[in-house]
């Protein structure tokens, strides 16, 4: 997932985030989460200069309001990165990557995830450094003065040693150095670099002549790699120039002749060990370019190495055969309970010890502090227990470890196997309300193995007998929203469906339907099973192709995996006492896999649910690496017949998309085909002069670029999606459906697509005063009156002095309060969980066109329709202007009083009409978690002076949370 979003939205008109990447800050045995980003500022003059951005972060960042700055850090001419390893430690490519940050002031070291986030991520980060020509004007950074800590009670000393040379900032709390000691400090080293450090990736400016030589030898090893690119070009015969030539996933050559062979020791890649030496955590092969340095900042694939890769995909089957590997995959919902026992009964079950093992969790751990943010000890926890739990007849190497709040999904592969893993991304969805929180939703990872490409998913769906809907839209979800970004960056992202083996597992939670309890446990007593599988939720849902179409499960020849008595094998006695229900599944989707076992683990006990297992055969495409050398040879002489000069060109089968009546967050796709001619081209959407992106906000083409084969096709879906960031310009008419897309073919020319339509004004993304002046339904009204009132200033609209009868509350607000108040006065876990998405487009339809008593929804769907509104204003209950009194008063309940006195009266009303709700509710809703939820919602950073810090985070929570325990 794209970060970056997050971090725009705290920065300043002039600042962007064009890369951002999450990792962890390591200091002493401390390790904190942080997300990077890189901030790019253009100058009056011309130019710009950079800095990094450092924020905590809880959850996922998906909007500002997930992100709190901790420190800067600019890039200046004494800006040092510098890739290391602990001395003795094996280096394999594919681990993570551990760099360490110099400047002048500070030193600190971060642990990057591999993958395609983190090469991006450093390649932005170097070109943004100054560099060596001391010509060039030194940054001046004037521009980050506004972040600067306004208490001078709150500054930290200057480290000892540091000067105020260019780069120092003395003075700045959050800029520069004083948080950390230096690296010589920290270490208590002299001018020697540590043994076993890295290679430098990229400096500011100011390095040692070394080091300067060492960027000669990359660039000399790029030199090398296109020049045996090209004399392969121009060599018909092929002949020994495939002799450093190896397969590269499906089949990419990459040149052996960039592998370090003639370079000295100190440069030779740390990773060219044998098998035998491969040990500890793992992560993937040797099947890229060996320097971690040049892999981090590679550029795209050419266009004759993508040409070779896509024909080698088309004769897999000339150069590959099948091998079968074990899998075990397993999946426990812990129930937030630490490991009490060993997992070897679970882990280690069969005689023959896996090849791969795909270890999955739920509810990892239930603290509202892991809900609302991101770390847990719980992680570590149950990450030693599985390590310790794994086959004792074998090595094992962790491979990857994701985990999206309580979800956790760990990969380990045998010690041998480790050099075939490849390619290895993970990515998280969330599913829970808003579609943000991480107590439902999945985590996944994909990988490489040998020329088979696998993903392996881990999902926690909604609970509760009757939301097997919501579980469906979960499902949908996660396979729509689950995204893996390539090694090669002008290729689409990856989806779950695009791999050739996917398995899928976790807390499914699909219950047992129409029996009651007792006969669901006189069926299990009677070992039953297959009457008892015709109920089964997830059985009926899959024969009605609603879900997992096209997956297979294996028969159920065990009791169900819930709900027990912790501690013991005794069904639910609780005073809700749950029927049995199989809630936890393995499912998988696929060629050449057979399913060796698939059962429960009733000898532990620590959790309400019973861990499950699952063993494979699966048969995976490994090269023969003559019969490769041969398929490629015949590829690239029929290649060398091509002629180069030709010019491409496509036909397009649509140039005009026309949008009718789109709606708020209502999905609209358009879609057309790209027939490519003779020559094969890369296309890729282009920005328009000056303009940022290559379209609106609202629009987005998938995919925005690729390659196409000669004769080939691709199909292109125009998405069309208005959210709280566009509805509003479109309600005013500051903005309309109209669009021009620019298709650009790589040596060819470009064509031109028109994109147009109609919004159709919501009250989401509508001011609340210019909701209480519309007496009316929205879409009653005409757009001249829309456009006036939503354009109409805040303090204007209170004064009544233009428009006669407003009203004091929105009429859309009262609709979906009153509703729950007569409805869902007893519902269990209100705004916790997530409604369905076609009952909120109900919701929205019966809102905007005033049709209240039409109005059917579940409880769930109609109070995550509030906070979506609530979140969609413009302008929040607590304005802008107010946000920073009420973090000073917050704690001090009168002066807080006295602040919301301040507001502009439809705000002041709004916001006790809601305090007073949820103190009124009956349901017992915990004051600590809607303090969170709301706290975001009502009282939001203002926008374009955004300082975010956690402090202010709870401090915001603190002051909602005062209105909810004390009278109003």
């Amino acid at each position: 997932m794209d970060q970056s979003v997050a971090i725009q939205e705290t920065l300043a008109e002039g600042e962007y985030c064009p890369q951002a990447v999450q990792g962890v800050l390591c200091e002493g045995d401390s390790r904190q989460s942080r997300l990077l980003g890189l901030v790019r500022y253009r100058l009056e003059h011309g130019g710009q200069e950079h800095a990094l951005f450092l924020y905590t972060h809880r959850r996922m960042a998906i909007t500002g309001d997930d992100v709190s700055l901790d420190q800067i850090v600019p890039v200046s001419r004494d800006f040092t990165l510098e890739e290391v390893s602990p001395d003795g430690e094996l280096y394999i490519l594919g681990s993570d990557v551990t760099i360490q940050l110099d400047t002048a002031e500070l030193s600190l070291v971060f642990q990057l995830p591999f993958g395609s986030q983190t090469r991006m991520f450093l390649h932005e980060v170097a070109r943004a450094c100054p560099g060596f020509d001391p010509t060039t004007r030194d940054p001046e950074f004037l521009w980050l003065s506004r972040y600067r800590c306004a208490k001078p009670e709150l500054e930290l000393p200057t480290p000892r040693g540091c000067n105020s040379a260019p780069g120092t900032w003395p003075g700045y709390a959050t800029i520069g150095g004083g948080r950390y000691p230096s690296r010589k400090e920290r270490w208590g080293l002299e001018e020697i670099r540590p043994q076993g450090a890295g290679s430098v990736l990229f400096w500011g400016g100011a390095m040692e002549k070394t080091g300067f030589r060492l960027m000669e030898r990359l660039e000399e090893a790029d030199r090398e790699m296109s020049a045996a690119a090209g004399s392969r070009e121009r060599d018909p015969a092929g002949g020994s120039n495939f002799d450093g030539l190896r397969p590269n996933g499906k089949g990419l050559p990459v040149d052996q002749s960039s592998r370090g062979q003639d370079k000295p020791e100190s440069l030779r890649p740390r990773q060219n060990k044998s098998k035998s030496e491969i040990t500890g955590m793992v992560r993937s092969s040797t099947i890229t370019v060996s320097d971690k340095a040049h892999i981090l900042s590679m550029q795209k694939f050419g266009l004759r190495d993508t040409i070779v890769k896509s024909h080698l995909v088309q004769k897999e089957e000339d150069y590959t055969y099948i091998q079968n590997f074990r899998f075990f995959v397993g999946t426990y919902n812990v129930n937030g309970q630490s490991p009490k026992e060993c997992l070897r009964p679970w882990l280690s079950d069969g005689v023959q010890a896996p090849d791969v093992y795909c270890v999955g969790f739920q509810e990892l751990d239930l603290s509202k502090e892991a809900f609302f943010f991101h770390d847990t000890p719980k992680e570590e926890e149950w990450f030693k227990a599985v390590s310790e739990g794994l086959h004792p007849d074998a090595k094992y190497a962790k491979v990857k470890l994701i985990r999206l709040v309580g979800i956790m999904l760990l990969l380990y592969v045998k010690q041998e196997h480790a050099a075939y893993v490849s390619e290895v991304e993970a990515e998280t969805v969330g599913t829970g309300i808003m579609g943000r929180m991480g107590n439902k939703g999945g985590v996944a990872i994909r990988f490489q193995f040998h020329n088979t490409s696998i993903c392996v998913v881990n999902s926690h769906l909604a609970a509760h007998i009757e939301e097997y809907e919501r579980r469906n839209q979960d499902y949908k979800d996660i396979c729509s929203r689950m995204q893996f970004c390539q090694l090669d960056p002008s290729r689409p992202p990856l989806t779950i469906s695009k791999h050739d083996v996917i398995l899928w597992l976790g807390d499914l939670n699909y219950r047992i339907e129409e029996l009651d309890v007792e006969k669901v446990k006189k069926l299990i007593e009677e070992k039953d099973f297959q009457t008892l599988y015709a109920y089964d939720q997830l059985k009926i849902q899959v024969a009605a192709k609603t879900v997992f179409e096209g997956f297979t499960e294996g028969e159920l020849t065990f009791q169900p995996t819930y709900k027990y008595d912790t501690g013991s094998d005794d069904w639910d006695t609780s005073e809700k006492c749950r029927a049995p229900a199989w809630c936890d599944r393995i499912l998988w989707k696929g060629k050449n896999i057979t399913q060796l076992s698939y059962q429960s683990h009733m000898a532990l006990k620590t959790s309400d649910h019973k861990p499950v297992s699952s063993v494979f055969d699966i048969g995976v495409r490994v090269v023969n690496d003559e019969l490769y050398r041969k398929t490629l040879e015949e590829i690239v002489r029929s290649l060398d017949k091509m002629e180069n000069a030709n010019i491409p060109s496509v036909s397009l089968s649509k140039r005009e998309f026309c949008f009718q009546n789109v709606k708020y967050m209502q999905l609209k796709v358009e879609s057309f085909t790209i027939h490519n001619g003779q020559v094969p081209c890369h296309f890729e959407f282009i920005n328009k002069p000056d303009e940022e992106s290559y379209c609106k906000q609202w629009l987005n083409a998938n995919p925005s670029r690729g390659f196409l084969l000669p004769d080939s096709d691709i199909e292109i879906e125009l998405e069309l999606f208005v959210n709280k960031t566009t509805a509003t310009k479109l309600n005013s008419g500051e903005d309309k459906i109209e669009d021009i897309l620019v298709l650009h073919l790589d040596r060819g020319k470009d064509y031109f697509l028109s994109v147009s339509g109609n919004y159709l004004p919501s009250c989401f993304g509508s001011p609340i005063h210019t909701l209480c002046y519309m007496r009316e339904p929205i879409l009653d009204l005409p757009l001249e009156t829309i456009s006036e009132l939503t354009l109409m200033p805040i303090r204007t609209g209170d004064d009544g002095s233009q428009l006669e009868s407003p009203m004091e509350i929105p009429k859309e607000l009262w609709m979906m309060v009153d509703y729950l108040y007569r409805n869902a006065v007893q519902q269990e876990d209100l705004f916790q969980q997530p409604g369905l998405r076609s009952e909120f487009e109900h919701v929205r339809d019966c809102l905007d066109t005033g049709m209240i008593d039409n109005l059917s929804a579940s409880n769930h769907s109609v109070a995550e329709a509030l906070l979506l509104f609530l979140e969609s204003l413009p302008e929040p209950v607590i304005c802008y202007s107010a946000y920073h009194n009420c973090l000073e008063c917050s704690g001090n309940y009168t002066a807080s009083k006295q602040v919301i006195s301040t507001l502009p009266t439809f705000y002041k009303n709004v916001f006790h009409y809601l305090m007073a709700f949820y103190k009124n509710s009956k349901n017992h809703l915990d004051e600590n978690i809607l303090a969170s939820i709301f706290g975001s919602l009502l009282l939001r950073n203002p926008a374009g002076h955004q300082k975010l810090d956690m402090t202010e985070k709870k401090k915001a929570q603190e002051f909602i949370h005062q209105f909810l325990c004390n009278p109003l």
